[in-house]
């Protein structure tokens, strides 16, 4: 236990005072010997015989920046104590980890702000930082980027939509059939109660794809029907349902048969494929459905 205030009139602060411990108690490495053979490592501590006690302490000089040395005894004291075999830290800071688990059929976004709210309810001084790590954070990172992901995916998707067509107008009408997938993915997920995970965001994802393709399938012979052959867009997109139907529904019968596995499978690691497969395969349904309603 270090007297600052009177090591400070002698000149020695807390960095002199652990240098000093630390060459007679750290094996510090101060030379290096080169044979012809070999090299060692010179390392400076005290002997042996003077680690068996902490009476050894009194004997530590200190060497202050004036040339002075000065015993630790005088600026610091000791006492025996218990204490932890190690302090862990986070960065340079000393951490403490409390882990939790979800009771049954709990969902960790309900977990997250009953925390929070705990934490405000204890009053921590500000000294002390709290935050989650591990799956916890993983999902509160998940949900800040979440909103902001789809719409750079509509984003995207308009911008090449728009060059392919050089129009603004047809991009929304290809984007207005996106929203029946995202429900529909939705739907399932509470359904199943499922949670919307990183994971169920890229079925979300790709489903929009799957959708997006289908329309632009219908809507390039469409416009084609209507430049070409003069017909009307109702005519042209009518037509276009009836010929298309059989492509779109090969894909999305490809789509759903490969979600289909994924969404009744079991074993290690299910738990993280289950939300992909619901996604695809209720939607999936519902856009058979859809289009056989078209057709």
């Amino acid at each position: 236990m270090i007297d600052r205030d009177a090591a400070a009139r002698l000149g020695l602060n807390a960095q002199l005072i652990d240098n000093t411990l630390y060459d007679a108690f750290g094996q510090r490495q101060v030379s290096t010997m080169y044979m012809q053979l070999n090299q060692y490592h010179v390392v400076m501590e005290v002997a042996p015989q003077f680690w068996q006690s902490p009476e050894t302490l009194k004997n530590i000089y200190i060497q202050s920046p004036a040339g002075a040395q000065v015993p630790l005894s005088a600026i610091a004291s000791f006492k025996t104590d218990t204490t932890t075999l190690a302090v862990n830290h986070q960065g340079q800071s000393p951490a403490v980890t409390i882990s939790f688990n979800l009771a049954p059929g709990a969902a960790l976004g309900d977990a997250a702000p009953a925390i929070e709210k705990a934490k405000r309810d204890i009053g921590l001084p500000a000294s002390i930082q709290a935050g989650f790590q591990g799956t916890a954070q993983a999902f509160q990172s998940s949900l800040a980027n979440q909103p902001l992901l789809i719409l750079a995916a509509l984003l995207t998707v308009y911008i090449v939509l728009g060059a392919l067509y050089e129009s603004y107008i047809h991009p929304i009408t290809i984007l207005s059939t996106l929203p029946s997938a995202g429900v529909g993915a939705i739907l399932a997920l509470l359904l199943f109660k499922t949670d919307l995970t990183v994971i169920a965001l890229i079925g979300i994802i790709l489903l929009i794809g799957i959708v997006k393709k289908n329309a632009i399938m219908m809507i390039d012979f469409a416009l084609e029907a209507e430049r070409e052959r003069g017909k009307s867009p109702e005519e042209a997109i009518y037509e276009a349902c009836l010929l298309r139907f059989r492509p779109i529904m090969m894909t999305t019968m490809a789509a759903l048969l490969g979600g289909l596995p994924l969404a009744l499978g079991a074993g290690t690691g299910s738990e993280l494929r289950r939300p992909l497969g619901i996604t695809i395969l209720f939607t999936r349904a519902l856009s058979i459905s859809g289009a056989q309603a078209t057709n």
